[in-house]
């Protein structure tokens, strides 16, 4: 059965996901932990690791794009302007000096997270473009406040806070635009529950390093 049948309604799948993952998007946001990084209350070395964390899940991330890039599905959500490996790239090589690769290690929570990415990102469009939405819409939302009052606290002035910048991208219109290609998927009921699931442990996925990284910094 196709999700279209209330193109205008509820049953939109963008309206669908937003509805059923609040209570997981609101528990992100109360972490603390990002909260206390905008504040400027933890160690700018706080603020580095989370960068390595990004850098980890990224990593798997953009490789299961460029694995899944044949499936019609997902080539309509692979933009090359949302892509954040090499920010956060720079962004390392700034924070941790030119040996970052081999001074940053993930966390247990981190790998957790890796290891469902690559368990459900690599063979599937629900999996990958759950992950894929979770990650860059949230970019686009929370992100574009996060960026420059990191930025202002820990006096980066351009550099070491390029994950958060997207250059080529009006966020609104944006966000508005990918919500459009969700409802145009042709998925079937069980198809868009899969995505659904995968959404919500995505933001489990999320909570879970950010608690960690809260629990580590104080």
């Amino acid at each position: 059965m196709s999700l279209m049948a209330d193109p205008q309604g509820a049953d939109r799948l963008s309206v669908r996901v937003r509805r059923s993952t609040r209570a997981q998007h609101d528990a992100a946001q109360r972490n603390g932990f990002l909260d206390a990084l905008a504040a400027g209350r933890l160690p700018w070395e706080a603020y580095a690791e989370l960068a390595a964390q990004h850098w980890f899940v990224y990593e798997a991330l953009e490789s299961a794009g460029a694995t899944m890039a044949d499936d019609p599905m997902v080539a309509a959500f692979l933009f090359g302007e949302l892509l954040r490996l090499p920010a956060l790239e720079a962004d390392l090589y700034f924070l941790y000096g030119p040996g970052w690769h081999d001074r940053i290690v993930a966390l247990p929570a981190t790998t957790t997270y890796c290891t469902r990415l690559r368990d459900v990102a690599f063979g599937a469009a629900t999996g990958f473009i759950a992950h894929h939405y979770t990650r860059y819409i949230g970019d686009l939302s929370g992100g574009q406040y996060l960026g420059p009052a990191i930025a202002r606290v820990y006096g980066l002035n351009g550099e070491g806070h390029r994950f958060f910048v997207f250059p080529e991208v009006d966020p609104g219109a944006f966000k508005s635009y990918y919500r459009t290609l969700l409802d145009t998927l042709p998925w079937s009921r069980a198809e868009a529950d899969a995505f659904v699931a995968e959404v919500a442990a995505a933001y489990g996925l999320n909570i879970a390093m950010l608690n960690e990284l809260r629990d580590r910094w104080g």
